[in-house]
């Protein structure tokens, strides 16, 4: 694993995030859908930045395409599911029910271990090119 590696993911993601968030806060605050549509849409977009970043720049040189796609789009969706297992985890199982507790255990922890889970996917699972052959955007 390379710096640069870690660096290129690491921005695919922040910009991933920012498109997440602002398309959430757009279609439920400026156009008032409801919070889970607006939700799964602004995942979807968060999770196509962020693999467009991964492929065309972290991974540059990998295969795209569909399938990479699809199992980028798993990934994403497992490490969801981390962050929704600690947040489940923490409220319900050890009774740490406050706001703060909530936002640590599902947005701060939680988002750690996805974002593990999520570095490891992406690169062993969808672009799973030979070693020595990627070549990054960052360096």
């Amino acid at each position: 694993m390379r710096r640069a590696e870690l660096i290129g993911f690491a921005l695919a993601g922040i910009c991933a995030y920012a498109v997440d968030l602002g398309l959430f806060v757009w279609l439920r605050s400026g156009l008032a859908w409801d919070p889970v549509t607006a939700k799964c849409l602004s995942f979807v977009a968060g999770c196509t930045v962020a693999y467009l970043g991964n492929a065309f720049g972290t991974y540059r040189g990998s295969r795209v395409g569909g399938r990479e796609y699809a199992v980028f789009f798993a990934v994403n969706i497992a490490g969801a599911l981390v962050q929704l297992l600690c947040l489940t985890v923490t409220h319900y199982g050890l009774g740490f029910t406050s706001p703060r507790a909530d936002t640590l255990s599902g947005a701060v922890f939680g988002m750690a271990l996805a974002t593990c889970l999520r570095f490891w996917g992406t690169r062993t699972l969808v672009f799973r090119s030979r070693r020595g052959t990627r070549t990054s955007w960052t360096g």
